[in-house]
């Protein structure tokens, strides 16, 4: 309980943060660059959106997970999150197999690998940490 609870907090804050950096109307990149927020109408408008729900199911049905309705908004909070992150993931691929606009129309190895390293979507950032609920959905009594 505690577990989505925290995850529903830090998911309807990255939520807002797109929201809102998407209002703003420039880029927000934190720290050494690990997590990167675009303000895009689509990725930062719709995509914040999408993960402010996530999270708000996340805290509605962390209050009494043990309850299959309860349990199955924190799933549907979770799907939303892939949803979300498969779109972000694919873009990253999509965006690393062209070259540059000057080179070759392949893109060469080091600058495929290089599309892969961060700055990451929040979404993308969530991703591993909402897969939890797999685990839960397997072991569930």
């Amino acid at each position: 309980m505690i577990y989505f609870t925290l995850l529903g907090i830090v998911t309807t804050a990255f939520g807002l943060a797109d929201l809102l950096v998407t209002a703003g109307g420039a880029e927000f990149a934190y720290g050494t660059a690990i997590l990167e927020i675009p303000n895009d109408i689509f990725r930062g408008g719709w995509g914040g959106f999408i993960v402010l729900f996530a999270g708000l199911f996340y805290l509605s049905g962390a209050r009494n997970i043990g309850e299959i309705h309860q349990f199955a908004k924190v799933a549907m909070g979770s799907i939303l999150i892939w949803i979300m992150a498969g779109s972000d993931i694919f873009a990253m691929i999509a965006e690393s197999i062209p070259g540059g606009e000057d080179g070759p129309w392949f893109n060469t190895l080091d600058g495929f690998l290089a599309m892969y390293a961060p700055p990451y979507a929040p979404a993308v950032l969530l991703l591993p940490f909402s897969l939890v609920v797999i685990y839960c959905i397997y072991h569930r009594d």
